[in-house]
């Protein structure tokens, strides 16, 4: 599955969702519509907005509402949203292969342009006649999660105690909360039964968890992914499942040590390599993707419940291509 054989099987419902991100962001200032068209240009995957349209077909037998739009725009504009603020939380120059708006424009303006994006995401939800207060309470506690993920990773940044009970409160927090909310308010747009609802909450939630892992996993490999260098998490002492996995092969001594070096990290860049170089020889990768693969059977085998259809099979491909993509 390639992602713009999807687009092309949602048709005109994905077309009608483009259409409401662009319109909604469009303003009379010609910087904010400039800035938001060059972020528009390199929207990354959209994978939240693609996979809310599949889980309203596949919960509704092929049909879409005006909410579903509203609420797949929304995953997409809060999405972009969160990206904007972490450009300046993280320092980030390049995101996507390109300059960041914090590096073109400033930190304030890039968190003033997503603070623009979230509003306009409150905005679609708020439009639903039926749905708008559920919806907005799903997409609140996400944002609630988002905020309370980065607060719990700064803090462990700070002292390198990170476990992996920890990381995994993180990454829910911080990636698979917007999945839920995404997929939760899509089986909630064409009012689908309870039990439909929960298996897309656990579906979208083991999706979110095995897309940040694979990120992980990614930012240990290569030479360059995601539009960002290799280690970049590493280089903000940020311990995630790959070197998790390593320090649980090795004794209490050697983990304390390595420990060490990721809180010194910044003033020793040079323990980046050696720290890679401890994943690599212990199995850190390995033991991350083996957690991956395990969230993304509960993915797949969580759409049991739905009925037989292309969007179900689109959806079990999605979590199939979360595990094999390599940016």
């Amino acid at each position: 599955m390639n992602l713009d054989e999807l687009r092309t099987f949602l048709g005109e419902d994905w077309i009608n969702t483009l259409k409401l991100i662009h319109s909604t962001l469009q303003s009379d200032i010609d910087l904010l519509n400039k800035t938001n068209s060059a972020i528009l240009s390199h929207g990354g995957k959209q994978l939240r907005p693609l996979m809310s349209l599949l889980v309203a077909r596949a919960c509704s037998g092929g049909l879409t509402t005006a909410d579903s739009f509203r609420f797949a725009a929304a995953s997409e504009l809060l999405h972009n949203a969160t990206l904007l603020h972490d450009d300046v939380v993280d320092g980030s120059s390049e995101r996507r292969g390109v300059p960041t708006v914090m590096s073109l424009l400033g930190g304030p303006a890039s968190v003033l342009i997503g603070d623009y994006w979230l509003v306009k995401a409150v905005d679609n939800i708020l439009a639903s006649p039926v749905h708008s207060e559920e919806a907005i309470r799903i997409f609140a506690k996400t944002l609630s999660d988002l905020a309370k993920g980065e607060i719990l990773q700064l803090q462990k940044s700070t002292c390198c105690d990170t476990d992996e009970e920890d990381y995994l409160r993180i990454i829910y927090s911080k990636t698979a909360s917007l999945f839920e909310a995404t997929g939760v308010s899509a089986a909630i747009s064409v009012d689908a039964p309870a039990e439909m609802v929960e298996a897309v909450r656990e579906y979208s939630i083991s999706l979110g968890m095995a897309f940040q892992i694979k990120d992980d996993i990614l930012d240990y490999c290569g030479e360059t992914i995601l539009g960002k260098p290799v280690g970049v998490d590493l280089g903000e002492q940020k311990i995630t499942l790959p070197l998790l996995g390593a320090l649980s092969k090795v004794d209490d001594d050697m983990a304390a040590m390595i420990r060490r070096k990721v809180l010194q990290i910044q003033d020793h860049p040079e323990f980046k390599e050696e720290i890679r170089g401890f994943v690599f020889d212990n199995g850190g990768n390995e033991y991350a993707d083996s957690r991956l693969q395990e969230y993304v059977k509960k993915a797949m085998d969580s759409l049991g419940m739905l009925p037989d259809s292309k969007e179900k099979d689109y959806l079990a491909a999605i979590a199939e291509f979360t595990a094999k993509r390599d940016r």
